[in-house]
C-alpha cells in the first residue's frame, strides 16, 4: 500500500481539512470568518499575523487559518502553507486601484509548490456594494483564465449579508472530498 492511499485511508476517519483564508488587507477575510461563525461583525480590526477558527460544516472538520493581508505581512504567509488543502483568495471586489496589486499577489502565492494541489476558492468580497466587480469581470481582471492544473472557482459573496459564502464553502467541501477522501 502506497503512502498516498495510507494518508487518504487516515484522512478519510478524520475528514479534517486545512483551509488558509489569504488576500490583501481590507479584503474582508476575518469578517467572513466572524460571520460564518456568528460573531458580531460590527467591530473589526486589521489583523496582525493570524486566527484560527475550527467549525464543522457537511461533516468536515474544517481548520481555517485566516491571515493578515498588509504588505509588511505578506512575506509570512509561506510559514503558513504547509499541509493546506485548500485556498481561499479573498479580494475587495470594490477597490479598483488595488486589482493589479492582488493580481500579482495571487499569481505570485500560486507558484508555491506547497500549495500545489490545494483548492482555490476566489471570494469576490464586497459585493453589496454596489461599484464592486461581479466574478466574471473580476475573473478577467484577476487573469484566472491563465491558473491552470488547479480546481478553482470565483463566487461573488458579501461578508456582511453572507451572500454566497456557503456556496464557496460546498465548492471548498465538495472538491477537497472528491480528491482527498475516497469516500465521502
Amino acid at each position: 500500500m502506497g503512502l498516498l492511499n495510507i494518508i487518504k485511508k487516515v484522512k478519510q476517519k478524520e475528514k479534517e481539512v486545512r483551509v488558509l483564508m489569504v488576500g490583501l488587507d481590507n479584503a474582508g477575510k476575518t469578517t467572513i470568518v466572524k460571520r460564518l461563525n456568528g460573531e458580531d461583525i460590527t467591530t473589526i480590526s486589521p489583523t496582525l499575523g493570524f486566527n484560527i477558527m475550527t467549525m464543522t460544516y457537511k461533516g468536515y472538520k474544517l481548520n481555517i487559518w485566516d491571515i493578515g493581508g498588509q504588505k509588511t505581512l505578506r512575506p509570512y504567509w509561506r510559514n503558513y502553507y504547509e499541509k493546506t488543502d485548500a485556498l481561499i483568495w479573498v479580494v475587495d471586489a470594490s477597490d479598483f486601484s488595488r486589482l493589479k496589486d492582488c493580481r500579482d499577489e495571487l499569481h505570485n502565492l500560486l507558484k508555491e509548490e506547497r500549495l500545489f494541489g490545494a483548492s482555490l476558492l476566489i471570494f469576490a468580497n464586497k459585493q453589496d456594494i454596489p461599484t464592486a466587480l461581479p466574478a466574471e469581470e473580476l475573473e478577467k481582471a484577476l487573469r484566472i483564465g491563465s491558473i491552470t492544473k488547479r480546481h478553482c472557482r470565483v463566487v461573488n459573496c458579501s461578508a456582511v449579508d453572507s451572500t454566497g459564502l456557503l456556496e464557496g464553502f460546498d465548492f471548498v467541501v465538495k472538491d477537497i472530498s472528491s480528491r482527498i477522501y475516497l469516500f465521502s
